[in-house]
């Protein structure tokens, strides 16, 4: 409608300027009118077969085509499919709205192309100590001609240990691509949390007496809080978690575990009371290979996937994981868990459909 509206003013324009000098040389009203209606007519035609050729049938298709790749409709569906009646206005509002979709896009493939460049310089850098190190150990050991067996031993022994390390990493970082490509399946059951906790506080007694930090449970063991998840994984959470906290924790510290039960779901917080993280690095936390300076000045030990597996678990499970730090007074790390049901009846959790 916009179209013809501006095509009968291009020509009314046109024939007004034309009767305007008929008139000016014949100074007849009669010829002037007669100019008038034939220039009118014309340049109406003529304007319309142009723009309608040449302009507004190419808006139309652009119209289509962006419209239905929007969609992911074919080229095919594109050509065919009816539009509106004012082409021109829905272009610029389909640019517009595709410029816009456009630059979150290429944001996002920047952000991701980012993340690439560190993991690679991470990947390479955990990698590259470790090998570095076992090279040294052997070329030592070569050197000598095994003369000094004492050291030779000592060299093998801190080799084995970088070898220890390699494979570590390379299991954690198969595990990661198996639980981003969903190849590690989520076998739920139903199971009481509080004993999958203290079977964890068992199991790592030795390593907290290591590092001269009291594990506490906030809750009493025999309480009948159940949960519905893949136990296992769970298990690992839990231990990649307390085992972080013995890292950042500091010697004679504590690290607690706590339950809250919410409505459907039962909150797990793990907190320590070591060094705390810095208010700046918290979203990146869980990004593979993701450490503070000032863990890295620790030389704190690890494959550097430890919070990165944690978060993939959890979230397979389609639940959430957060943290709150507070750098010098420690940090506390929380994830839900769905809440087995009670039977109405009977009493007895079931599993949530």
């Amino acid at each position: 409608m916009k179209l013809r509206v501006l095509i009968l003013i291009t020509a009314s324009a046109v024939a007004i300027t034309i009767t305007i000098v008929n008139y000016y040389f014949m100074h007849r009203w009669y010829d002037a009118a007669v100019t008038f209606a034939a220039s009118f007519v014309t340049s109406f035609l003529v304007f319309y077969y142009l723009i309608e050729k040449y302009i507004y049938s190419k808006i139309k298709l652009i119209y289509k085509l962006i419209h239905n790749l929007k969609l992911g409709n074919d080229l095919r569906d594109a050509l065919g499919e009816h539009i509106s009646n004012d082409p021109i206005n829905d272009v610029e509002k389909e640019v517009k709205a595709w410029a816009r979709e456009k630059k979150t896009e290429i944001d996002e493939l920047r952000r991701q192309e980012k993340f690439r460049r560190e993991f690679l310089s991470n990947i390479s850098h955990e990698f590259k100590t470790p090998l570095f190190a076992i090279q040294g150990y052997i070329d030592a050991i070569t050197d000598d001609e095994l003369e000094d067996k004492d050291m030779a031993m000592q060299f093998l022994q801190k080799a084995s240990r970088n070898v220890d390390r390699l494979s570590y990493l390379i299991k954690d970082l198969d595990e990661i691509s198996k639980l981003e490509s969903g190849e590690i399946p989520i076998n739920y059951t139903k199971f009481k949390i509080s004993e999958l906790i203290k079977e964890v506080f068992e199991g790592l007694e030795m390593k907290a007496k290591k590092h001269q930090i009291k594990m506490v449970f906030k809750q009493k063991y025999d309480e009948p809080v159940n949960v519905v998840a893949d136990r296992e994984k769970i298990r690992q959470v839990l231990v990649n978690l307390i085992d972080n906290s013995f890292k950042y924790g500091n010697e004679g510290g504590t690290t607690s575990v706590s339950l809250f039960e919410l409505h459907d779901q039962v909150l797990i917080e793990v907190t320590d009371d070591g060094i705390g993280i810095e208010e700046k690095h918290l979203p990146r936390l869980f990004e593979r290979f993701f450490r503070t300076e000032l863990s890295r000045s620790r030389q704190i030990a690890g494959s550097g996937l430890g919070l990165a597996i944690v978060k993939h678990i959890v979230e397979a499970h389609q639940q959430t994981i957060n943290v709150r730090s507070t750098e010098g007074l420690g940090s506390t790390f929380g994830f839900t868990l769905q809440k087995a049901r009670q039977s109405a009846f009977s009493g007895i959790p079931v599993l949530n459909s």
